[in-house]
């Protein structure tokens, strides 16, 4: 066999491979750094951001918040931490922002093939037939199932359909209660078993700083809840939440490993719910998800309007987001994640394209 090295393509051969891995590693790490028991601290500066115009934004942020303010936030900028408040290890019940961790289940059992997203729910929970024999997962993880539960002790028992699946959209509990259900009938597991073994424990997230709550055994499996209803959701600090938001952000690698497939990330992070669709009630507040919302995560897509959700951050800008103004947000363009969690108020997340417009200042005047 003839000697490559002898060859004249030799250094071209050298020089492709050399920036194949350079690409390779640039399109699936896009993180400066990963944190392993303790997250860095850099100044502003250091990550090219301006101190003194995100000190700015940070007080606006607090200004339209309730009194745990910004006490539970922290902003992370190529994997370094630039800002943080004073109660960040602080660990409670962040609400609907439990979606977006059931959906990750979704992705996983995706990614290991024992489903996909048009898997009708009734193969997995017989009691689904009757009512929703045309309900998908993907019509659960866009809430745009139909299901509903009221009435019951448990989101478990449906007696009734709001609207034929995949019809409308409607921001509701029990339906992703019952999502919870069906994935842990195809995992054969707890999901937060899943998540801890796949996801929590890889990226490092502290065992004492987030559980997930359930609703108990429920035909021979335990169920978490799926929504983040009645305490049964995640409990988290914004430290560790933090990590999964890095995980997201650098589209489901961690530190080269890829724990999550980018297929999944980047469809789950772009809007999947089509603006011209109709919410099951004209008068509710979640109109303007539609057209900015993805599997459970709320997209910077257009809306009904022609307007971006946030039009002063990038456009692949992302959210986790639950009641009393906890939110995850990952921003690609920018290399930042950027979490926020309280107990405290609920307030107009209109407010928040303002401090979008102020938080990119402090990334362009630097």
């Amino acid at each position: 066999m003839r000697n490559l090295k002898n060859t004249p393509f030799y250094p071209i051969i050298i020089t492709l491979s050399i920036l194949a891995i350079l690409f390779l590693s640039a399109i699936n790490v896009l993180a400066g750094v990963f944190p392993k028991n303790n997250w860095e601290i850099a100044s502003p500066e250091s990550q090219n951001a301006n101190s003194e115009k995100l000190e700015d934004a940070m007080s606006y942020l607090k200004s339209i918040c309730g009194k745990d303010g910004v006490s539970q936030t922290l902003v992370v900028r190529n994997g370094y931490i630039i800002w943080q408040g004073e109660d960040i290890d602080k660990v409670h019940n962040v609400y609907s922002c439990t979606k977006t961790f059931t959906s990750t289940i979704l992705g996983l059992l995706i990614d290991d093939g024992k489903c996909s997203l048009e898997t009708l729910a009734k193969n997995h929970v017989s009691n689904l037939d009757k009512y929703y024999s045309k309900l998908t997962l993907k019509h659960f993880t866009t809430l745009t199932s139909g299901y509903e539960a009221f009435g019951k002790k448990t989101p478990f028992s449906p007696d009734f359909q709001l609207f034929e699946s995949g019809t409308k959209f409607h921001y509701g509990d029990a339906s992703m209660n019952q999502f919870a259900n069906v994935l842990t009938r195809i995992a054969g597991k707890p999901i937060k078993d899943l998540f801890k073994c796949r996801i929590a424990d890889p990226i490092g997230m502290d065992h004492k700083s987030w559980h997930w709550g359930d609703f108990g055994i429920i035909d021979g499996i335990l169920v978490n809840g799926g929504s983040g209803s009645q305490s049964k959701g995640v409990h988290i600090s914004a430290r560790e939440f933090a990590r999964f938001g890095l995980l997201f952000l650098n589209r489901g690698n961690w530190d080269g490993r890829q724990l999550i497939s980018v297929k999944w990330v980047e469809k789950a992070t772009s809007n999947q719910v089509d603006a011209s669709i109709q919410p099951y009630n004209q008068r509710v507040w979640y109109i303007g998800l539609i057209g900015a919302y993805g599997f459970n995560w709320w997209t910077n897509g257009f809306r009904g309007n022609d307007q971006r959700r946030w039009p002063a951050a990038p456009p692949k800008t992302a959210a986790a987001q639950g009641n009393y103004n906890n939110y995850c947000f990952i921003i690609p363009e920018w290399q930042m994640v950027i979490v926020r969690l309280g107990a405290d108020r609920r307030i107009n997340n209109e407010l928040y394209k303002d401090f979008f417009k102020k938080l990119k200042l402090a990334i362009e005047e630097r």
